[in-house]
C-alpha cells in the first residue's frame, strides 16, 4: 500500500514539476523572444531606397585615339565597370549560381539551414564571424551595411535580405552581386575582369571562362590565374562546373568538353599603365576642367588623341637615345612630342627616358616642364614676325661681330671705366665664325647667331612676344626680361608648346591649340561636351609659308649641315630647326610636315651642363629616327611655296642687293643696260656701290616706308654701320658714284636680232584620226641658233626638247582635250633667250 501511494504522489509531483518546469521555460522563452523582438525593433536599418540610390564607384578608363586600346584605368583602388543583365552572359549567371547558393531561385533572401549552422557557429566560436552564404546576403553586406563583426549587424543582414528579396527580382539581385564582386586586386565586378583576364566582354564568354570567373570570387589572392595556385584554380573551375552539372544548368558532355578547354589569360602586364606622362597629363588636363576628384566619381571612358603605335616607337627610341648619349654627350634624359597640326592632337608624348626610372625621377614629365630654354628654335618665331612687317627671305644683314649694349663701345668695351663687361652683348655664332653680307634664308637654314639678334631687333621683341603667345607659348610674358637674347633662346618655355607654335607654320599661319581628348563619355555612353580653344589665324599664310620655304631648303641649310645630313628628307617636304642653348644644357630639333610636327629635346632633369656640342650631334639623329617612321603613316603632303613679292615696292637691301641703295638694271650677257628687249632671264639689277648696315636705307619701325632722312637717330645705327664700313673697306668694296654706271645699251637683244620660227608638216587638207600620228617640224631664222622648243595643244603643255632637229610627234588620242578642231603652238627660246612663237590649226576626226 506505501509502495502505490508513494508511486501515485511521485507521479503528481512529477506532472506539476514538469509543467511549471515547462511554463517557466515558455515564460523565460516569450521573455527572451520579446527582448530580441523589442532589440531587433531597435535597430537602425538601411532605407532600401538607398540601395537604388547608391553610388558604384566606376573606374575612369582612358584610351588611345581607336578608343580600343586602354592607356590606364584612372582609379587608383576599384577597378569597376557597371553592365546590365543583358551584358552578363547566362553561362556566368548560373556558374555562380551553382557555386554559391543553388537554392538561389527559391528562398526568400536567407536560407534557414545556413541560419541554423551560422548561429551555432557563432555560439561555439562566440566571433559572430560565420552567417548565411546566400547572394542576397552577399549583396546586402557589400553595398548596405559596414564590415563589422557583430551579431547585431549579421541580423541586420539576415533582416535586410528578406527585403531586399521581396524588393527586388532575383535577376537585379543577382546582376548587382556580380557587378560588385571581387575578382582579385583592384579589379571588380564580371565585366572588368572579363576584359582583364581574357579581353572580352562578360557577354562573350566561353563556359570554361565563365567557370573560372565564378571560382575566383572565394578566395581572389589563393585563386589568382597569375599566383602560384593555378592547379588549385583549376580544381575549383572544375568543381564549377561539377556543380553546374548537378544543378542541370548543363550536360555531361558540355562539362567534359569545358574542362578540358585550353584558357589562355592575358598577360598579367597587360593591365599596367601605357604612355604613363600622358596618362597624367590627360588627368590634370581633365581635373582642370572638371573639378579635381570628378573623374573618380563614376565610370568615364576617356578617348585620347593618342597614336598607340607612335607613343610605342617614341617611347623606344627616346629610351635608347637618352642611354646612349648619356655616354657619348653626358645628357641622361630625353624627352619627345607629336601633334598633327591640323587638329592640335597630341599624337605621342614621351616626358622622359623612363617613368619608372627612379635614377633620373622619371616620373618627371620634361615634355610639359616651363623651364627649359629653346635656343636657337626660338628663331623661326622671329623670323616670321620680321616677314610679317615686310621684310624677306632675301634681305640681307651682315654677319659681323657687333656690340649690341648702349653701355659699350663699338670696341666692345664698356663706356664707363671700372664697369663689368659682361654688361656689353656681342654674341658670336656656333662656329666663331663671321660670313658678312648674308641673306635672312642662309641666316636661318644655318642657325647664324648674330644677323639673328639684328634681326629681333628690327622685328621688335615686343611685336615678336606678341606673335610668340598668338602661337601658342604661354611663358614669354615679361619683354623687359629677355632684351635682345630671345631669339638665342633666353626665356623658358616647354618642348609641348614649342612643338605645338611650329605646328602653326606646318598649318600655314593657323595655330590649332593642342588637345589630348578626342571624347569623354558618361558610365551610360553620353558625352559630355569639353570647352575648347578655336583656331586663330596667328600670322599670315605667306609668312608661315616663308618659314616652311626656309626650313625645308637643303641646299641653304648645306654649308651648316652638310648636303646628306639626318634633317634631308629627299622624298617628302619636311621643314627643321635646331637649338642648343650657350651653356649647352638644352638640345632641342623640331620638325614638321604639311600634317605632323616633332618636337625632342635631350639634356638633364638637373639641368647640368652637357658635354659642348651642337642639337644636330646629340639630338637630331633621334628626331629624324622618329619622324621617318611618323612619315609613313600620314599622306606624302607639299607645302604651298609663298607668294611672289612685289620687286618694285622692296628696297634693294630687301631684295639680296646689299653694295647700294641706287640701283640700275643691266642686260648680263652684253654687261650694258637693259632695254624693252631685254628678255627676263638676262636682266639683273646692280647698286652704284656704297655698303652701308640695313639701318642706313630703311626705318625699323616702316621698312616699305621711305628711308630715313636721318639714320644716325636710331640707337644701334652707330654700333651696325662702324662695323659694316670697316668690313667694306677692308673687303675693298669703296664708295662709287653715277659715273660707275654703264652708258650703252644693250645691243645683243634688239628688234633686228629677233629670230623667228615656222611650223612643217601639219596635215590642213583632212582630219587625222585619233590614233594617226602628227609630226609637227619647227624650222628657225634669226642671228642666234635656236636653243629650246616647246609644244603646246590646245594650250596645254605637251613637252619641251632641246634636240635638233625639233620634231614633235603625238597621237591625238593621247591629247585629254583633243577636238574636232584644234591649236598647236610652239614656243621657241634661241641661245641668248630672245623668244619667238608659231601656231597651226589641225583638225581630227572624232568618230569613225
Amino acid at each position: 500500500m506505501r509502495k502505490s501511494t508513494f508511486r501515485r504522489v511521485f507521479a503528481h509531483f512529477k506532472a506539476h514539476t514538469l509543467k511549471d518546469i515547462a511554463i517557466i521555460f515558455a515564460s523565460f522563452a516569450a521573455i527572451a523572444l520579446g527582448a530580441a523582438v523589442l532589440w531587433v525593433s531597435s535597430f537602425r536599418l538601411p532605407d532600401l531606397s538607398s540601395f537604388e540610390q547608391r553610388k558604384v564607384s566606376e573606374s575612369t578608363k582612358i584610351y588611345d585615339r581607336t578608343g580600343k586600346v586602354l592607356l590606364y584605368d584612372l582609379n587608383e583602388g576599384v577597378k569597376r565597370t557597371v553592365v546590365s543583365s543583358s551584358e552578363i552572359s547566362d553561362l556566368i549567371k548560373r556558374a555562380t549560381v551553382a557555386i554559391e547558393d543553388a537554392d538561389f531561385y527559391d528562398h526568400n533572401g536567407i536560407k534557414i539551414s545556413s541560419f541554423i549552422r551560422a548561429v551555432l557557429a557563432n555560439l561555439k566560436t562566440g566571433e559572430f564571424s560565420q552567417g548565411g552564404s546566400t547572394i542576397t546576403q552577399q549583396v546586402v553586406k557589400n553595398t548596405l551595411l559596414t564590415q563589422e563583426k557583430k551579431i547585431s549587424r549579421k541580423l541586420k543582414e539576415w533582416v535586410l535580405a528578406i527585403k531586399l528579396d521581396k524588393a527586388l527580382t532575383k535577376d537585379e539581385i543577382l546582376t548587382s552581386y556580380l557587378n560588385e564582386n571581387p575578382y582579385g586586386g583592384a579589379v571588380y565586378g564580371v565585366q572588368e575582369a572579363s576584359r582583364r583576364f581574357f579581353g572580352k566582354s562578360a557577354k562573350d564568354v566561353t563556359l570554361a571562362e565563365a567557370a573560372y570567373l565564378a571560382a575566383i570570387p572565394q578566395a581572389t589572392t589563393y585563386y589568382s590565374p597569375y599566383g602560384k595556385n593555378v592547379e588549385k584554380l583549376e580544381d575549383r573551375k572544375n568543381l564549377v562546373l561539377r556543380k553546374m552539372v548537378e544543378v542541370g544548368y548543363i550536360s555531361e558532355e558540355e562539362y567534359e568538353a569545358a574542362r578540358k578547354e585550353k584558357v589562355a589569360f592575358q598577360a598579367q602586364e597587360e593591365s599596367g599603365i601605357k604612355a604613363p606622362h600622358f596618362v597624367f597629363f590627360v588627368k590634370d588636363y581633365l581635373e582642370g576642367i572638371l573639378g579635381e576628384g570628378f573623374l573618380e566619381e563614376a565610370g568615364y571612358k576617356v578617348v585620347t588623341t593618342l597614336d598607340i603605335d607612335l607613343q610605342e616607337k617614341a617611347q623606344d627610341l627616346v629610351k635608347a637615345t637618352a642611354r646612349s648619349n648619356q655616354e657619348n654627350f653626358d645628357a641622361e634624359n630625353a624627352a619627345l612630342v607629336a601633334l598633327d597640326p591640323k587638329t592640335g592632337d597630341i599624337l605621342s608624348m614621351v616626358g622622359s627616358r623612363d617613368y619608372f626610372d627612379k635614377e633620373i625621377d622619371g616620373k618627371f614629365n620634361v615634355a610639359t616642364s616651363p623651364n627649359r630654354q629653346p635656343g636657337s628654335t626660338m628663331k623661326p618665331i622671329i623670323y616670321a614676325r620680321a616677314f610679317e612687317e615686310g621684310y624677306t627671305p632675301e634681305t640681307i644683314l651682315f654677319d659681323l661681330e657687333t656690340e649690341f649694349s648702349s653701355e659699350c663701345t663699338t670696341e666692345f668695351k664698356p663706356k664707363n671705366e671700372g664697369a663689368d663687361p659682361k654688361t656689353c652683348y656681342h654674341p658670336k655664332n656656333y662656329d666663331d665664325r663671321f660670313r658678312g653680307p648674308i641673306s635672312l634664308r642662309e641666316a636661318l637654314a644655318q642657325s647664324i647667331n648674330v644677323p639673328s639678334v639684328k634681326l629681333l631687333y628690327l622685328a621688335g621683341v615686343r611685336d615678336s612676344l606678341s606673335l610668340a603667345k598668338d602661337m601658342g607659348i604661354t611663358t614669354l610674358t615679361n619683354a623687359n626680361q629677355y632684351g635682345l637674347t630671345l631669339v638665342l633662346g633666353g626665356g623658358e618655355t616647354s618642348l609641348l608648346e614649342m612643338t605645338s607654335a611650329y605646328g602653326t607654320f606646318a598649318a600655314e599661319g593657323v595655330h590649332v591649340p593642342y588637345k589630348p581628348v578626342i571624347a569623354l563619355y558618361d558610365a551610360k555612353g553620353k558625352e559630355i561636351r569639353l570647352p575648347s580653344e578655336k583656331p586663330r589665324q596667328a600670322l599670315s599664310a605667306d609668312s608661315a609659308r616663308a618659314i616652311s620655304d626656309i626650313l625645308s631648303d637643303n641646299a641653304a641649310r648645306t654649308p651648316a649641315y652638310g648636303a646628306n645630313s639626318v634633317l634631308y628628307f629627299p622624298d617628302r617636304d619636311v621643314a627643321v630647326k635646331t637649338g642648343t642653348t650657350n651653356d649647352s644644357r638644352d638640345a632641342w630639333t623640331i620638325g614638321y610636315s604639311p600634317n605632323i610636327v616633332v618636337g625632342v629635346w635631350a639634356g638633364n632633369n638637373d639641368n647640368a651642363p652637357m658635354v659642348k656640342k651642337v642639337a644636330g650631334q646629340i639630338v637630331a639623329p633621334m628626331w629624324s629616327s622618329f619622324m621617318k617612321q611618323a612619315l609613313q603613316s600620314v599622306p606624302d603632303e607639299r607645302f604651298s611655296p609663298p607668294s611672289p613679292k612685289d620687286s618694285a615696292k622692296l628696297k634693294p637691301v630687301m631684295k639680296g642687293i646689299w653694295q647700294g641703295g641706287t640701283t640700275y638694271t643691266i642686260d648680263t650677257i652684253s654687261g650694258k643696260l637693259a632695254t624693252e628687249f631685254t628678255p627676263a632671264e638676262t636682266k639683273k639689277e646692280v647698286a652704284i656701290q656704297s655698303v652701308h648696315s640695313i639701318l642706313h636705307w630703311l626705318d625699323k619701325d616702316d621698312p616699305l616706308g621711305p628711308a630715313p632722312l636721318y639714320p644716325q637717330r636710331d640707337s644701334q645705327y652707330e654700333k651696325w654701320e662702324f662695323v659694316v664700313r670697316k668690313w667694306a673697306l677692308e673687303n675693298g668694296y669703296a664708295d662709287q658714284t653715277t659715273s660707275s654706271m654703264p652708258t650703252q645699251y644693250d645691243d645683243v637683244h634688239t628688234a633686228g636680232n629677233m629670230f623667228t620660227i615656222s611650223i612643217q608638216n601639219i596635215e590642213q587638207s583632212k582630219p587625222y584620226g585619233l590614233n594617226d600620228t602628227v609630226s609637227v617640224y619647227v624650222n628657225s631664222t634669226g642671228k642666234y641658233q635656236m636653243a629650246k622648243a616647246s609644244l603646246y595643244v590646245n594650250g596645254s603643255f605637251v613637252e619641251t626638247t632641246e634636240r635638233q632637229p625639233f620634231i614633235f610627234r603625238f597621237s591625238p588620242s593621247s591629247i585629254a582635250n583633243v577636238k574636232d578642231k584644234n591649236m598647236v603652238r610652239i614656243v621657241g627660246q634661241d641661245s641668248v633667250y630672245n623668244r619667238a612663237e608659231a601656231s597651226a590649226e589641225f583638225s581630227v576626226a572624232l568618230e569613225g
